[in-house]
C-alpha cells in the first residue's frame, strides 16, 4: 500500500505561502516533511533509535546543509565535492537545536538525528528561517516524544515596517536581523543583531 501525502498551506497574508508536505520522500524515517517557500526546498528527516543510552543527557545531533546541487550547481576546485559545513551552516544547526532541546522530556536520553537539507535553492528566500518549522514539523509526525509544536522566523524592519522572513535583497536595507523561536504559548528563543534601537522597538518586534 503506497502511503497518502498530506500538504498543508500556510498564508504569509503578503502574496507568500508556506508548504509543508509529507508522505512522498524518506519514507523510513520516523519523520519526515519536504517545506516549501517559493522555489525554496528543504528536507527534513527525523529518526531515534529509542532505546536509552547509558547518559544523562539527550545526544541530540541536528545537521543542515545547503548542498551546491539545489542550485543546480557543482563544488569548483580540484575535489569537486561537497566539503565541511559552512559557518553558516553551523549557526543554523546551532539556532534549531537551541529551540528544539528544551521541549523533549528530561527522562528521554535515545539518540536522536534532525536531518536538514536544502533540495532547491531561491534567491529570494532565506532558507534557515525555514529548518526549525521543517525540524519541529518532522518531530511531530513521529512517535518521538515533544513537548509542543514550534516555529522559527525571521524578522526584519525596512522603514519601520516590520517584515517576517525577509529576502535577501530586504535584510541588507533592514536595520533588525531577528531570528524569533516560539511556540503557540511562549517565545522559546531569540537570536540576532541590529542597528541601535530602542529596547520598546525591540519587543514590537
Amino acid at each position: 500500500m503506497i502511503p497518502k501525502t498530506f500538504k498543508e498551506v500556510i498564508d504569509l497574508g503578503d502574496g507568500r505561502t508556506i508548504s509543508l508536505e509529507t508522505g512522498k520522500l524518506a519514507k523510513q524515517a520516523h519523520g519526515s516533511v519536504v517545506v516549501q517557500s517559493g522555489n525554496c526546498m528543504l528536507l527534513c528527516t527525523v529518526v531515534s533509535n529509542y532505546n536509552q543510552s547509558d547518559v544523562d543527557f539527550l545526544p541530540l545531533t541536528v545537521d543542515y546543509r545547503e548542498k551546491f546541487a539545489a542550485a543546480g550547481r557543482y563544488p569548483g576546485g580540484f575535489f569537486k565535492r561537497e566539503a565541511r559545513p559552512s559557518d553558516g551552516e553551523v549557526l543554523t544547526m546551532r539556532l534549531v537545536d537551541r529551540v528544539l532541546r528544551p521541549l523533549f522530556p528530561k527522562d528521554y536520553h535515545a539518540e536522536t538525528q534532525v536531518m536538514i537539507q536544502m533540495m532547491s535553492h531561491d534567491e529570494n528566500v532565506m532558507p534557515d528561517a525555514m529548518a526549525g518549522l521543517a525540524a519541529s514539523a518532522a518531530i511531530q509526525l513521529s512517535d518521538i516524544p515533544f513537548e509542543t509544536p514550534i516555529s522559527e522566523v525571521r524578522v526584519g524592519r525596512i522603514n519601520g515596517e516590520f517584515i517576517i522572513n525577509p529576502s535577501f535583497k530586504q535584510l541588507e536595507e533592514s536595520d533588525i536581523d531577528m531570528v524569533i523561536g516560539a511556540s503557540a504559548d511562549s517565545v522559546m528563543m531569540v537570536e540576532g543583531e541590529m542597528k541601535e534601537i530602542s529596547e520598546e522597538e525591540m519587543a514590537e518586534g
